[in-house]
């Protein structure tokens, strides 16, 4: 059976939820999916830079929505909202986070707390809200951002490293679990990318030629280099595929000595 490569990997007629759309990574993906023709839904905190958003977007399939999504009375309402104003779900992208560094020695309580709610349990809580909606359509796709930090060791950030790894392995079970409904759930991993959580890293210019130099392709990435990723494990062109990584780290991880 041919199928043509155009409609493989289209969005069209498809509802998707970004988190952390406002800026950054968050916002490409969100403005790829539009342009793979998906009815979006960007959901933030930061209220004005949503609405700065909205007015470059130049779409009549973009939505915009200021939610703190760990507030999960609200964000329950929201997805009720979207689901009864849509009549689908099918793609939602858990890519809003924090990252507080600290040293292991004297971490505190409160940034532990802070991250693991937004990092890990707030995806799980989207997950559940979506999975009821997508499989009244026979099937969905989440796709959770995770980090290098799922896979290595990073000093002085316990609670990101933490909390990416079990993201990570949220989406395993996920995918097991939620299968039989047709929704497929993946890992979008990243490597060093220039975005507002990476500003101190990157104007070090120390730490930033050290791991410039660890990346194979020899740069940091840039949001734009997520679109593909993204919309691949989103639309029908990765319909086999669940509970895997992809990352998309310049050959980070590969890299030998």
């Amino acid at each position: 059976m041919k199928v043509g490569i155009n409609s493989l990997f289209s969005l069209d007629k498809k509802v998707a939820v970004v988190t952390g759309a406002a800026r950054g990574n968050g916002r490409s993906i969100a403005e790829g999916f539009l342009q793979s023709g998906a009815t979006v839904y960007f959901i933030d905190i930061l209220k004005k830079t949503l609405m700065s958003v909205k007015n470059d977007v130049k779409n009549n399939k973009a939505r915009f929505i200021t939610a703190d999504i760990t507030d999960f009375s609200l964000i329950r309402k929201v997805m009720e909202n979207i689901y009864n104003r849509e009549g689908r779900i099918d793609v939602l992208v858990n890519n809003a986070a924090i990252t507080l560094p600290e040293s292991s020695d004297t971490y505190t309580d409160n940034k532990w707390e802070k991250t693991y709610l937004l990092d890990l349990k707030t995806p799980f809580k989207l997950s559940q809200l979506v999975n009821r909606y997508m499989r009244r359509k026979s099937g969905g796709v989440i796709i959770n951002i995770t980090s290098l930090g799922s896979e290595l060791g990073f000093s002085n950030n316990p609670a990101y490293v933490a909390f990416k790894g079990g993201l990570k392995q949220l989406t395993k079970a996920l995918a097991k679990d939620w299968a039989r409904y047709g929704i497929r759930v993946n890992n979008l991993g990243l490597g060093y990318f220039r975005t507002e959580m990476t500003r101190k890293s990157w104007a070090d210019k120390s730490q930033r030629r050290k791991r410039t130099e660890r990346i194979m392709l020899g740069r940091w990435g840039e949001s734009s280099d997520l679109v593909g990723p993204a919309i691949f494990l989103a639309s029908e062109a990765s319909k086999y595929i669940t509970g895997q990584d992809l990352y998309v780290d310049g050959g980070w991880l590969a890299n030998g000595i």
